[in-house]
């Protein structure tokens, strides 16, 4: 009766196990740590970088506790565990000496940071430790306030430009087109010509709002402006991109955990956990790409300047990826707005490695008439960072390209391509952002807070434990058992998962401790009342479990409901707290009804003439 088959025994088993191997990592706490990443996207990361760092260290007597490099898609970050904060920053500083003879031109990015200190046996099993927050590992937080009007402003710069092309193609003559503030103005020498402008303009772009502004010395005026729908798209564009833009370059650095959130109509928070250096965070954030196409001079002229070490009027020199020269006019072409999409491929005909372009409409257009009237001339595309520009590629134009499908082919590995079209996909921020606002949230601070969040679960766990063995005695000490087998299994799934832990993590884990006791409260309870009608001891344990079943799954369900709406409309901590919430539901349930019925059935089940249980006072009708 009381009796499970050997597979639940080795689910149990199992079970506690994974929970061991997974949970042990949280507890060896972090290590300070070096972090090397490019200080331009176009700087490789690869093993070679971390035999540099290696011989660096070895050179000038800094020992490591580890050493790693990682590869996050097509980027590489190398990382450096020390014993102390001590020996951290002056390797630091050693490394970013010997890696950036420069510092005027850095290549590399190194940063301070924390790293687990599990053994290297726990990660090559893939048991990694749970993320911390902001609030329990330490690290920076900015706010970020996004210029509203400069998206405005670029907006309007882009539609003056698509006017005077779409009036030159309807043949229309107009004075001039300029932008005036948040607007645009057009004038033309006639009424007619200028009614014919407002209906070709009115047509070919509706998300303006195109008036009469009268006659002003013999120039007859029309006013265009985006309407508020409009308006609101093109914000709503500028946080999404700058967003996008963040998350990329980020993410590209090896950033654990970052965390992008908007904030408001025009505000963005940024969280770095474990970055300690607010000047390395800056310019974190600070890398973002511009995309420019320009033309490439080859010109026998031009070539003779070069080699002359001259540039000419109209020109600006750059260097390729390979560090050769080139010339190119000052005449941007297309920017990275009007880039869509940007992915890796093979040429059709020669197989070699590519990359491929989708422009919107008007980069197609643009890229049309220039393709058309430069072929067997060069096309530079050069990328800006930190206001210093780099040719990615610079292909020979062959034909007229139409469409907006553009393919860049050349003598490049599909690594390369790959990496390219990471770049280009990357873009450049849609509008001016600056910080309002910046936080460092020490590593003490955040030890602290996790010593106060532990012993607050510790001590809530060592009281429930008291009451629940001093009222049901060795039914109890199974519950008490059961409980530390729950809290093991919610930290095993959470470090399992990668997921976050924050301080309302931690007060979901002591929640979920109270919750998990209320289901063994139900099943002792349910046992003293099977006992207190006359069914033996046998009886009681299982009617006990097996009625008390209903209940806790109805109870639990209701939580769980609760805590999915949390997290489906929640944010920040509110989701940080549903998350543990609902796990914790899920491994409670588990632990008290299959976890504690196991160590019952194995005290119990093979005793045939069971005459008394320990679960404390069984008190029954008529007794005092």
């Amino acid at each position: 009766m009381n009796r499970y088959p050997l597979w639940k025994y080795l689910t149990v088993l199992a079970a506690l196990f994974i929970g061991l191997l997974y949970t042990l990592p949280n507890f060896f706490g972090e290590s300070p740590a070096v972090q090397v990443a490019g200080a331009k996207s176009t700087v490789k990361i690869d093993p070679s970088v971390l035999s540099r760092v290696e011989g660096i260290l070895a050179k000038n007597n800094i020992s490591s506790t580890g050493a790693y490099f990682e590869q996050n898609g097509p980027v590489g970050t190398v990382r450096v565990r020390f014993e102390t904060t001590d020996v951290q920053l002056k390797a630091k500083d050693l490394i970013e000496k010997s890696l950036n003879p420069d510092p005027a031109d850095p290549d590399f990015t190194v940063a301070l940071n924390l790293l687990p200190s599990s053994p290297n046996w726990l990660t090559a099993l893939s048991a990694r430790p749970m993320y911390l927050g902001l609030d329990l590992r330490g690290g920076v937080h900015f706010l970020l306030q996004v210029d509203m009007q400069g998206a405005l402003t670029g907006r309007y710069d882009s539609l003056a430009s698509d006017m005077r092309n779409t009036l030159r193609e309807a043949k229309i003559e107009s004075s001039s087109v300029e932008r005036a503030d948040m607007s645009i103005v057009a004038s033309f020498g006639s009424a007619d010509a200028r009614d014919n402008a407002t209906s070709e303009l009115r047509r070919s772009m509706p998300d303006m709002v195109f008036t009469d502004s009268g006659e002003n010395g013999g120039q007859y005026l029309l006013t265009g402006r985006l309407s508020d729908t409009a308006i609101t798209q093109v914000q709503s564009y500028a946080l999404r991109q700058n967003m996008t833009t963040l998350h990329n370059r980020i993410n590209e650095l090896g950033v654990a955990e970052p965390i992008i959130q908007q904030q408001g109509a025009d505000r963005i928070v940024v969280q770095l956990p474990g970055v300690q250096d607010v000047a390395k965070a800056k310019e974190i954030l600070g890398r973002t790409a511009t995309l420019e196409i320009r033309m490439v001079d080859d010109s026998p002229s031009a070539m003779a300047a070069l080699a002359a070490g001259t540039v000419p009027f109209g020109l600006e020199r750059y260097n390729d990826r390979d560090g050769r020269p080139l010339l190119l006019r000052r005449q941007v072409i297309l920017t990275g707005e009007n880039l869509q999409d940007a992915q890796p491929g093979r040429d059709q005909q020669t197989q070699q490695p590519s990359v491929n372009l989708t422009l919107d409409a008007k980069g197609a257009r643009i890229f049309r008439d220039v393709t058309r009237n430069n072929i067997n001339k060069r096309m530079a595309i050069v990328l800006f960072e930190q206001g210093k520009g780099e040719v990615v590629t610079a292909p020979v134009i062959r034909s007229e390209i139409p469409g907006g499908q553009v393919q860049i082919s050349g003598s490049m590995t599909a690594q390369e391509a790959a990496d390219t079209a990471l770049l280009l996909r990357a873009g450049a921020l849609a509008a001016p952002m600056e910080i309002i606002e910046e936080r460092t949230i020490g590593p003490s601070l955040g030890a602290d807070n996790i010593k106060q969040g532990f012993n607050s679960t510790l001590y809530g766990f060592i009281a429930i434990a008291i009451f629940i063995i001093l009222y049901y005695h060795l039914m109890g000490m199974f519950s008490t058992i059961g409980l530390a087998f729950n809290v093991l299994l919610l930290l095993a799934v959470l470090s399992m998962l990668q997921a976050t832990l924050t301080l309302p993590g931690i007060a979901a884990i002591a929640l979920t401790l109270g919750m998990a006791i209320d289901a063994n409260v139900l099943i002792n309870e349910r046992i003293r009342e099977e006992l207190r009608n006359g069914a033996s001891p046998q009886q009681a344990i299982h009617l006990g479990f097996d009625r008390a079943w209903a209940t806790i799954f109805d109870s639990n369900l209701t939580s769980l409901i609760v805590g999915v709406a949390l997290l489906a409309f929640g944010s920040g901590p509110i989701r940080g707290f549903a998350v543990v919430h609902c796990i914790g539901i899920l491994t409670s349930m588990f632990s008290s009804v299959v976890g504690v019925r196991a160590l019952v059935n194995l005290w119990y089940g093979n005793k045939r003439r069971l005459q008394s249980i320990s679960i404390g006072q069984v008190w029954k009708p008529g007794q005092k």
